[in-house]
């Protein structure tokens, strides 16, 4: 039976020619733009919509890392475990990491008490002496350490800064966003951690 037989009792499929015309009426710039949009941004928002409803995102790893922040702390996942950390790749060129910076050092401060720091790897290729000026000049209170392309391979790579780790008191990855709405996205994650036993 071919595909266009009416089948009685049902309205007959509109002719090939008929949905060829529909189907490039559709095909707007517009709607080709939206479609671009929506491609490019869901793999990028979805993350953050699991953060806020509890759905784990990121691979199921306990990086072993250790750096040395910019005031001469070692910070290492074993220094660390028993927090709840967010590990922050950014870098001072980066426009989206400025912006969200003030909102990670409140998240930093808020939580501090009950277990939670935000560690910031700057991964600038501008020296150590440009980062801690940055860092300085906005006030930063969490620590940052400077590092390389190395540190970014102990985290399973990262696509954009900022990326964001969200680790448990294990050590281990919960949660990994992209973009500089992590500090709003993650809060819920982040009181969810803090109150696992």
């Amino acid at each position: 039976m071919s595909a266009n037989v009416a089948v009685p009792g049902e309205p007959s499929p509109p002719p090939p020619a008929r949905r060829w015309r529909r189907v490039r009426a559709w095909l707007t710039p517009w709607n080709i733009l939206t479609v671009a949009i929506l491609l490019w941004a869901a793999p990028r928002l979805l993350p953050h919509l699991g953060a806020v409803v509890g759905i784990r995102s990121g691979p199921d790893d306990r990086p072993a890392f250790r750096v040395t922040a910019l005031d001469g702390a070692v910070l290492s996942d074993s220094a660390l475990r028993g927090k709840v950390v967010l590990v922050n790749f950014w870098a001072t060129w980066c426009i989206p990491c400025r912006v969200e910076m003030p909102a990670l050092d409140r998240m930093h401060q808020r939580h501090a008490a009950a277990g939670f720091v935000v560690v910031g790897l700057a991964v600038d290729r501008v020296s150590t002496a440009q980062v801690r000026e940055f860092a300085e000049d906005r006030g930063v209170v969490y620590p940052i350490a400077h590092v390389d392309a190395a540190a970014e391979r102990t985290f399973g790579g990262v696509r954009g800064y900022p990326t964001s780790f969200l680790l448990d008191r294990t050590g281990r990855i919960r949660h990994t966003v992209i973009g500089p709405v992590a500090p709003l996205s993650l809060e819920p994650a982040v009181r969810r951690l803090l109150a696992e036993p």
